[in-house]
């Protein structure tokens, strides 16, 4: 035992005494690690104060009772001690219940008691028994074994609790000395005479009741048994030395209320003085009406507005503040000392504050069941009184008093827990609406009216206490259950969580304090003021005859010289400078309390009413009025914030911060949540730390935690509310409301039956098809979704305002700046919402309702940010391009992407979804490009839309504009890598049948039919190519429509950038091989659709990066493709009128050839002028010419394969008709046409040359004849053009080349601009649904609009050989009529 109290010792020797206890060791000095190094221990108070420099404190009796005044606040300091390390052991071991023996697995596994459950409850049951007398070898044999083997251990995990139970015996015979001194010796505890003396010795008696009510909390007795009991087997079976004094002291507060009665049964009558004393007090805060009606709480008096100071009730105000101090005496006094209760005005007091609670706090959140305790232990001692009143009826005459109060006393007792459990609540909800209505009224005036503030302090800090003592009760309260008394189950307390007035109380606490900070030298400049007249008015008390007249030693004497002296040499306020004066008057307010010791002691020869008399005499106020007056504003000197703290601090909130959030959260953004609110919940954080004991210091770290993350979750929780708002707005039913447009179905039916109303004053506002009428909106019935998005943009502009003014919330070392927050929860939201309508249920979203979307959110976010001290606009575009970008743009950046640059998920995902969808067609859709309308079809939806919903020009513009230059990038490169893997199958192919295609380009040339045929039966997996050849024309027809798109939104968005880009692409050298810088230019030009070749251009380009076309065999590409036309392919093959394409998008497969042999042909001469210009010996001006002369043979080059693939094919489809199999022949045609539409390097009368125009003509006729919807549209083309006018197709014009590039074909034959000039205009007959969207690759290029035919369904057209057509104008043919028997005729 010696060893282990000396291992304790040396961990903390203020823990625990020394081995010869001596009586020093009891005294004062032992509580030095509770007072800390802050406050001097009594004893070196006492010397310091008969040895201080003045020399004033002479007498025995003024020292004597300054020394009791000091140990009063330190015994208070020692009972938080106590209490903050009993909490602690609470926590440690998990709360456990001793009372019922019940202890938790994690009890056990603390650490503090051995882990033998059997053993150490046992102990604890049978206490006071001596474990000597248990026979505890039979109870656990093996338990012993094991803590005799580690009972040094044991005993040190035992020793600090089992010295806390030394500090709770010693705490209870100072505490109870001090307290029977006190109340022995002083004069007068009435509230009004001698508050200040009061105020300390009751709390002092409430702090020791606590401190007995908490020890009952913690196992007490399993301490000391296991304590003992260790302590026996480390030493020879002797008890410890202080254990019978524990036993006999444990022993005696078991409960503890039935010590607490016995104990203080000698100050119960003082008590009982003291309670009926605050009383009206107390019966003043219950009464609601009386407090609002005449004005306690108001600065202004209230029947008179025009009295800005309310002068009225200014002590009872004043003493409002300390109302919740007068309850718990209340509480306390009579729970302690019931036979108080049977004072005849006692009944009243202890009803009032018992039917207003059901717990009673004893520290932080530790609390008894109120009225159980009542029931328990003050019922009891009533029933006492009342049967010993009733057997002394006949003895005495006072007897049948005492047994009626008694009566009542019982009957109350009985019936105020069910008044309680069903009032309370209602009762402080309706004080908290008063509350709530005075401190807004009073936060509005004294803003208005700052000056009035410093006179009006006390009852600002008369209105924080009350308020203060509301908030808490209402979280005290909150998950409490309580037990009713006529049942034995318990019962939750049903306590509103959403009750919106703890917001207004909390703002208001907080509104209250920042007036107070901001005007706090105004109220110490009159503070200062008010103390320097009060100096002279204690001098004129001083010098009067009464006080003259008595006999004051001088001890007393020269104490008020002294206070006189403190007061005079206060510094006078002048001018500016009130905040740079500081001033301590703590040694004024220690001579004071000293004096009013003295003077209230019934030992000292002059006492209170001595006083009063002698100068209560002069018709103003007494010395100690006075006094007490200056005491309390010198307090508003240089103790303001101590003061602001005492009534206004809600740091006892941390302990139930959980509720707190709950509460939070369920009024915040409730109908009467009001947004400025959030300042005071997120505030009440900063005061959490301030609920340390410097005695345990590890609760530093818990509670700084606490406080951190209590503040982070409301944080989320309004950012989350900020959501919730933007969102709302953003909502179908928010301004997606607003947005609402009529179908074209949806408007004929308005039409249809607005026109067939015979009544126009009907009442109805619905329509038959369920539509409503235009301006349902203004009917009253209707107009809740108009309120509901006013109160949404309202409350969100205020939550906006508010958060950006707010102060940075300050939490130990963590500072939260909501602005912030704020700026990332936006910005945040707009992320997550444009990343949540990228798809719909069922797929993509179309891009036009995406982007209207996009801007819908954008516009409310600059509602807020007009709100908001910071530029979220350019925030918005940064999440936009950090969606987008993708890396660095091609043609445009040089630098290279970083490899942990991660990429724009949503341009992303749009892009692959095109790839995946349109280009791939991985869904089977049937996807087909239609080139009169520019968009892609499919025969079913892809995913929630048709193709066409999604993939036209402007759903392209549509996602132009929401992912810039990057998203176009992006998916131009994911259409680069799709083609070049098709190309590497043309090249594979290419490289495969290299013999064979030589065999048909031989047979080609020397027209030997079946060679030829023969040769193209060998070639391999020929309708694969052709299908890879098709994706690839899909693609190339994606990008060129993409690039149109880009154009657009360009040309839109920054006009002279595109037009720079038109102009200079026109004027760039065209000179082989390119330079770097004019293939990056030429690239950007062709990214938006301004180069007049897009496609041979992007395969050049997709060509160059992989390295294709790089052998001998891409010269036979020409003889490859020639090979398609003998394909089984064109037997299903069918040309579509509406579409101007094919049913298996063989147009696209056009589109591939022209766009390949082009761009194959451009490499391949590039790479040879390279390989030249290596060669070269330096000849500048010679390289640049035959750089120029390159280009040209390049497109001579292009032309002339181009004209061999047509010559070849023509022959192939001309060879193969025959009268049983021609179904080939139309659609082969048909293809060859729209080859020669779709290539600038091939002219019309190339293919003239191979098949006469007439059969095109009248293959184009039977099609369009036989569609009733475009003759429609040509019928209502012209209201001058006659039913019956025969249409011509525009025939072949030449282009208007470079120089001489273009040869110039006929030139000499006019007919060829005569239908020139129509030629647009017959275009758009046949291209009804493409509206404005005309591609830029005719814009910018004059291509020859060749299209279908024209046709006349209303009459036949005669034709003669050698003659025109008869329609009226100029003749559609020029160049050649149509015989029924013979070829073409030529003029």
């Amino acid at each position: 035992m010696a060893r282990s109290r000396q291992l304790f010792s040396s961990q903390d020797s203020s823990m625990s005494p020394p081995p010869g206890r001596s009586r020093e060791w009891e005294g004062p000095s032992r509580w030095t690690e509770y007072l800390g190094p802050q406050m001097t221990p009594p004893m070196t108070y006492r010397s310091s104060r008969n040895a201080g420099p003045d020399g004033q404190v002479q007498s025995s009796g003024g020292s004597q009772k300054g020394l009791n005044m000091k140990s009063v606040v330190q015994l208070n300091e020692v009972a938080e001690g106590l209490m903050a390390k009993m909490y602690r052991l609470n926590q440690i071991l998990d709360y456990p219940d001793p009372v019922g023996h019940v202890f938790t697995e994690a009890f056990w596994k603390a650490g503090v008691f051995p882990n033998y459950p059997k053993l150490c409850i046992l102990l604890s049951k049978k206490f006071p028994e001596h474990f000597s007398k248990l026979q505890l070898e039979r109870v656990d044999k093996v338990a012993l074994d094991a803590l005799h083997d580690s009972v040094e251990l044991h005993l040190q995990s035992l020793e600090p609790w089992v010295q806390l139970l030394l500090d709770l015996m010693a705490f209870r015979e100072q505490a109870l000395r001090l307290i029977l001194d006190l109340s022995s010796t002083v004069i007068t505890l009435l509230p009004h005479q001698n508050s200040l003396i009061l105020h300390a010795f009751m709390d002092l008696f409430c702090s020791f009741v606590r401190v007995n009510l908490f020890s009952e909390k913690i196992p007490r007795k399993m301490v000391l048994q296991i304590y003992n009991l260790l302590h026996a087997m480390s030493s020879n079976d002797r008890d410890c030395d202080f254990y019978h004094r524990l036993v006999q002291f444990i022993d005696s507060y078991d409960p503890p209320l039935k010590g607490l009665q016995e104990d203080l049964n000698f100050v119960s009558p003082r008590i009982g003085e003291v309670l009926e004393a605050v009383g009206p007090v107390i019966f003043l805060s219950t009464d609601t009406r009386k407090l609002r009606n005449e004005g306690f709480l108001s600065p202004y008096h209230p029947r008179y507005p025009d009295i800005l100071t309310n002068s009225a009730h200014p002590m009872r105000a004043q003493d409002l503040a300390n109302v919740t101090s007068y309850r718990e005496w209340v509480l306390f006094g009579y729970l302690v000392c019931p036979d108080e209760l049977l004072r005849v005005t006692s009944i009243d007091i202890a009803m009032v504050v018992l039917k207003e609670n059901l717990v009673l706090t004893i520290f932080r959140d530790e609390y008894i069941l109120l009225h159980e305790d009542y029931q328990l232990y003050v019922l009891p001692r009533i029933l006492e009184s009342k049967k010993m009143a009733k057997s002394g009826r006949t003895k005495q005459k006072e007897a049948d008093l005492e047994y009626s109060v008694a009566k009542q006393v019982e009957k109350m007792i009985s019936e105020v827990h069910e008044q309680a459990f069903v009032s309370c609540d209602a009762i402080h909800r309706e004080r908290r609406i008063l509350l709530k209505q005075e401190i807004g009224r009073m936060v509005l005036f004294f803003t208005d009216q700052p000056s009035l503030l410093a006179p009006n302090i006390q009852m600002v800090f008369s209105a924080l206490a009350f308020a203060q003592s509301e908030v808490i009760w209402y979280f005290q309260h909150v998950g409490i259950a309580s037990s009713k008394s006529k049942a034995a189950r318990t019962v939750p307390v049903d306590i509103d969580q959403s009750d919106p007035t703890i917001g207004f109380l909390l703002d208001g606490i907080d509104r209250l304090c920042c007036l107070v900070r901001k005007y706090i030298a105004a109220i110490r400049g009159y503070a200062l003021s008010y103390l320097s007249s009060c100096a002279g008015r204690i001098r004129f008390l001083l010098g009067t005859p009464g006080m003259v007249a008595l006999d004051l030693d001088s001890g007393l004497k020269g104490l008020l010289q002294q206070i006189v002296q403190h007061l005079e040499n206060i510094p006078k306020p002048q001018g500016e400078n009130i905040s740079a004066i500081t001033c301590d008057l703590s040694d004024f307010r220690k001579d004071w309390l000293t004096i009013l010791m003295i003077v209230t002691s019934s030992r000292s020869n002059i006492n209170i009413r001595h006083l009063e008399k002698a100068t209560v005499s002069t018709g103003k106020e007494g010395l100690l009025s006075e006094g007490n007056a200056a005491y309390n504003w010198s307090r508003c000197v240089d103790e303001l914030e101590s003061q602001l703290s005492k009534h206004g601090s809600l740091k006892k909130l941390y302990f139930y911060h959980q509720h707190l959030t709950a509460v939070f959260r369920n009024t915040m953004f409730g109908p009467e949540g009001r947004p400025q609110h959030c300042c005071a919940w997120l505030g009440v954080a900063s005061s959490f730390p301030e609920c340390t004991s410097p005695i345990v210091p590890e609760e530093v770290t818990k509670i700084g935690r606490d406080a951190v993350l209590y503040v982070e979750s409301l944080i989320e929780s309004i950012m989350g509310g900020l959501e919730g708002l933007i969102n709302i707005l953003d909502s179908e039913g928010g301004f997606g409301a607003l947005e609402n447009q009529l179908l074209p179905e949806q408007a004929a039916s308005y039409i249809n039956y607005t026109s067939r109303l015979s009544n126009p004053s009907t009442k109805s506002p619905k329509l038959s098809a369920g539509y409503a009428l235009p301006g349902h909106e203004s009917y009253p019935e209707n107009d809740s979704s108009i309120k509901m998005l006013e109160a949404a943009m309202q409350r969100l502009t205020n939550l906006c305002s508010v958060l950006n003014d707010m102060e940075p919330i300050c939490v130990l070392n963590h500072v939260f700046v909501l602005r912030e927050y704020m700026r990332e929860c936006i910005l945040g939201n707009f992320r997550r919402r444009l990343l949540a309508v990228l798809k719909t249920d069922n797929d993509l979203q179309r891009p036009s309702i995406l982007e209207s979307l996009i801007r819908r959110h954008i516009s409310i976010v600059h509602l807020a940010e007009q709100h908001i001290s910071m530029d979220l606009t350019q925030g918005i575009r940064e999440v936009l391009l950090t969606e987008a970008f993708s890396g660095p743009v091609s043609s445009l950046h040089l630098f290279e992407k970083v490899t942990e640059q991660p990429t724009g998920s949503a341009a992303e995902s749009v892009c692959n979804w095109y790839i995946e969808n349109i280009i791939k067609d991985v869904s089977g859709a049937g996807i087909l490009f239609a080139p009169i309308h520019k968009c892609f079809k499919s025969t079913r939806p892809v995913g929630g839309y048709f193709a066409d919903s999604v993939a036209d020009l402007r759903e392209l513009q549509a996602f132009v504009r929401i992912f810039g230059g990057y998203g176009v990038d992006r998916l131009d490169h994911l259409l680069k890598e799709h083609t070049a893997a098709l190309l590497n199958c043309i090249d594979t192919s290419l490289r495969s049948n290299r013999e064979v295609l030589e065999a048909v380009a031989g047979s080609l040339h020397s027209g030997d039919r079946i060679e030829r045929e023969a040769s193209m039966k060998q070639v391999v997996d020929l309708d694969t190519v052709i299908e890879f050849c098709v994706q690839a024309g899909l693609a190339l027809a994606f990008d060129g429509l993409l690039a149109e798109a880009a154009g657009a939104v360009l040309e839109e968005g920054a006009p002279l950038i595109y037009s720079l880009l038109a102009e200079v692409v026109k004027h760039v050298p065209d000179e082989i091989p390119e330079k770097k810088e004019i293939r990056r230019l030429k690239g950007v030009a062709n990214s938006v659709g301004v180069v007049c070749d897009h496609d041979s251009q992007w395969v050049r380009s997709v060509l160059e990066e992989v390295g294709g076309a790089n052998d001998g065999s891409w010269s036979l590409l020409p003889y490859l493709f020639a090979t398609f036309m003998a394909s089984n392919v064109w037997n299903t093959t069918a040309f579509n009128v509406e579409t101007g394409g094919f049913n298996n998008n063989i147009n696209c497969l056009a589109r591939c050839i022209s766009a390949v042999i082009a761009g194959s042909e451009f490499v391949r001469l590039e790479r040879e002028r390279q390989q030249r210009r290596s060669f070269s010996n330096g000849h500048v001006d010679e390289t640049l010419d035959s750089e120029i002369q390159s280009r040209l043979s390049a497109e001579a080059s292009i032309k002339s394969t181009l004209q061999l693939f047509v010559k070849f094919s023509a022959g192939i489809i001309l060879d193969s008709w025959s009268e049983t199999n021609r179904s080939h022949l139309v659609a082969q045609v048909i293809f060859l046409d729209q080859l020669c539409e779709i290539s600038p390097y091939l002219p019309r009368s190339s293919l003239e040359l191979h098949i006469p125009y007439a059969i095109l003509r009248s293959i184009y006729s039977q099609y369009y004849m036989n569609n009733p919807s475009t003759l429609l549209a040509l019928l209502n083309v012209s209201p001058r053009h006659s039913p019956a006018v025969s249409l011509s197709h525009a025939s072949p014009v030449i282009r208007q080349g470079r120089g001489d590039s273009t040869p110039q074909y006929l030139t000499n034959d006019s007919g060829y601009f005569k239908s020139a000039s129509s030629s647009y205009s017959q275009e758009h007959i046949y291209d009804n649904d493409s509206g404005n969207f005309r591609g830029n690759e005719n814009k910018h290029r004059n291509v020859r609009r060749s299209g279908p035919l024209d046709y006349s369904s209303s009459r036949k057209v005669k034709h003669g050989e050698g003659s025109t057509s008869g329609s009226t104008g100029p003749s559609p043919l020029p160049r050649f009529a149509v015989s029924r028997s013979g070829p073409i005729a030529y003029k």
